[in-house]
């Protein structure tokens, strides 16, 4: 494991979703590759993932759905992160997030509309993961020192 903290991460799985396992191995390979890694594991609702950022001051949130119903346990997640302060967190889904065979790109689109900031479809790397979060966690921080 690297000695250097990329960035404090909570990661987990949202609504009455029990699919932990793609959301364990996502998790190892991040803390593998630097990052602090709060999990919550399944069955988490929106408002646990927001409350665990604010105790940890997260970098980002990373929610996992496997059971086809994200859009439903999604809508309105970014707006209970802005009214919690955490406007400017990272916004990050992966899984399988709709019901039926629906065009991936129509999905994403779905997605960031929501306010994610990246939507992965099923069978992503985990290191596709982390080269993406890495680079927008650093972008983010220098966001934050120009405006300081």
């Amino acid at each position: 494991m690297s000695e250097v903290n990329k960035g404090v991460l909570v990661t987990g799985v949202i609504g009455s979703d029990t699919h932990i396992v793609g959301n364990r191995i996502l998790s190892r390979a991040l803390e593998q590759e630097g990052f602090r890694v709060v999990s919550l594991g399944a069955l988490t609702p929106a408002a646990e993932f927001v409350e665990a950022a604010i105790e940890t001051n997260a970098d980002a949130i990373l929610v996992s759905s496997l059971y086809g119903q994200g859009e439903l346990d999604c809508d309105g997640f970014r707006d209970l992160c802005t009214e919690a302060g955490l406007s400017d967190i990272l916004l990050y889904i992966g899984g399988y997030l709709v019901v039926g065979d629906q065009p991936w790109e129509e999905v994403r689109i779905r997605f960031r509309d929501m306010g994610f900031d990246r939507a992965f479809p099923p069978g992503t790397r985990p290191s596709d993961v982390t080269n993406v979060l890495e680079q927008d966690i650093a972008a983010r921080r220098a966001d934050a020192k120009q405006g300081a």
